[in-house]
């Protein structure tokens, strides 16, 4: 008893330390936990300041580069508008001018109207000044020859009827006449106009190559051992090689352009390559051969796209390209259609017809030479049988057709085709002929023309476009001399191949003297 009062003073006492102990320790665990709370919300603060920052520097950076992407946008967009623009000012342009050539007809048509009112006007008061006059000697025939109304009436009619057809018919060939040249001043600018536009870069074509050695050294390795070399080139290409005393040259000869051309580049892959002998010649051709046809569709191409032809098949594209090596009197047969083709655009520009067709119809009209099988007889119809499996259209295969007249000129573009092969072909310089043949054109010119009756003399000239006949004066009066031109001319046509067209001109001179004494 006397231990427990003690003892429990000594728990209480106890208990109390242990509790101030604890307090302190609980504040001091509360301070340390209160500034770690508020570091880490310091730090919170600071990461979360970082992060507003760099979210709002991401966001301004899109920004930029959303504005930026609309400005291209935009300037794009801004782009298009204005070649849209520039594409249809084009288009009113053009629509203007076709309607001012539009106002220009209709106002020539009112002209022509006019002129035509104006005769018909003259016509009526002829023929009212006509009738009045029939009126009168109606009644002076009635009073004098004691005529019946009928009889008189019927005679005067006669006699007036062939006055007024004589008056009508000199009215209506002055018309004509009128209307002819007319016809033929315009067609004349145009013409003339088109020929000013075209500028031919070449106008005829060689039959031979030339190709530059690096020595002389080098002809020896052509020929080879025993001319195995030469033999065995000139049996593979079916071309022939000219090597003469000529230092640094060798010449390959052939009518044959294409074959020509390989022969002229497989030479030279020889001579680059250094080894000549039969077998590498035969494998050099056969490669150079490969590449020569590929190029054609290239060439093809690049002549169609400067005429502004599309939509045309590989085949066709192909034998346009091999136009290239194809001559005819020595012009080239491709140059030749590209220049058809500008002479056709621009007149059919001046007359108002359709661009595109004129070019095409142009640019096929010679398409049957690059075919292995033609003949200059033969080489229309060849092209409008292939352009016709090739589907193309039928104004253009008849425009091929009869641009050598083989057959009727039934529409305006074949006409164009025409003129524009003869124009092309029959400029000065367009082609030549050996100097025996064009001889022999010239005498048998003569010798028809001499052959017809009355004829005394025949010249052939301006290079055989043109026969002057003299005929004369008791053989041949006025009114037939038109048509014994045409006799000569037809027969011209019939017996004789002629380039272009030939004029027969027929000249009868009347003399008339007397003597003094």
């Amino acid at each position: 008893m006397d231990f427990a009062i003690p003892l429990l003073l000594g728990l209480v006492v106890g208990g109390a330390a242990v509790f101030l102990f604890l307090k302190a320790t609980s504040n001091k665990t509360l301070l340390k936990a209160q500034e770690s709370a508020r570091q880490i919300l310091d730090e919170a603060r600071e990461e979360a300041d970082t992060l507003k920052k760099e979210s709002l520097i991401e966001a301004q950076d899109e920004l930029f580069e959303q504005k930026q992407h609309l400005e291209a946008e935009f300037e794009k967009r801004r782009q298009q508008i204005t070649g849209t623009e520039l594409a249809l000012d084009q288009r009113e342009m053009e629509v203007d001018r076709r309607s001012e050539t539009v106002n220009q007809k209709a106002q020539e048509l009112e002209r022509l109207e006019l002129e035509l009112r104006e005769k018909d006007s003259f016509i009526q008061e002829k023929t009212g000044e006509l009738n009045d006059l029939i009126r009168q000697e109606l009644v002076k025939l009635e009073e004098i020859s004691g005529l019946n109304r009928e009889d008189a009436k019927a005679l005067l009619l006669k006699d007036f009827e062939e006055e007024a057809q004589d008056e009508g018919a000199r009215l209506a060939s002055a018309i004509i006449e009128d209307a002819r040249l007319e016809a033929r001043r315009k067609s004349r600018n145009i013409v003339v106009q088109a020929i000013q536009q075209i500028a031919s870069e070449q106008s005829v074509e060689a039959t031979i190559s030339i190709i530059h050695l690096p020595n002389d050294d080098m002809k020896g390795r052509i020929i080879g051992r025993e001319g195995r070399n030469i033999r065995a080139f000139e049996m593979t290409t079916g071309v022939d090689v000219i090597i003469d005393d000529t230092p640094e040259i060798v010449v390959l000869s052939s009518y044959n352009s294409f074959r020509r051309e390989i022969a002229k580049t497989c030479l030279e892959k020889l001579i680059t390559d250094g080894r000549i002998h039969p077998a590498r010649i035969e494998e050099v051709f056969e490669k150079t051969s490969e590449e020569m046809r590929e190029s054609l569709r290239e060439i093809g191409e690049e002549a169609l796209l400067d005429v502004g032809v599309h939509g045309v098949n590989s085949e066709l594209t192909e034998l346009i390209g091999k136009l290239r090596y194809r001559t005819a009197y020595g012009q080239n047969v491709l140059s030749h259609t590209l220049e058809v083709a500008q002479l056709c655009g621009i007149m059919a520009a001046e007359l108002g017809l359709e661009v595109k067709s004129a070019k095409r119809a142009a640019m096929f009209h010679d398409i049957g030479k690059a075919l292995d099988n033609y003949t200059e007889a033969n080489h229309a119809q060849l092209g409008a049988e292939l352009l016709k499996k090739n589907g193309e259209a039928e104004r253009i295969v008849k425009a091929v057709a009869s641009h050598h007249e083989d057959e009727e000129l039934s529409d305006p573009i074949a006409v164009l085709v025409y003129a524009a092969n003869q124009i092309s072909g029959n400029r000065p310089g367009a082609r030549r002929e050996s100097l025996e043949t064009f001889i022999k054109r010239m005498e048998e010119l003569e010798h028809i023309a001499e052959g017809f009756d009355g004829v005394d003399k025949a010249f052939a000239i301006q290079s055989g476009r043109e026969v002057r006949v003299m005929v004369g004066t008791l053989d041949v009066d006025d009114s037939h001399a038109r048509n014994f031109a045409r006799e000569i001319a037809k027969k011209i046509q019939d017996e004789m191949e002629i380039p272009g067209q030939v004029k027969v001109t027929v000249i009868r001179e009347y003399r008339a003297f007397d003597v003094a004494t």
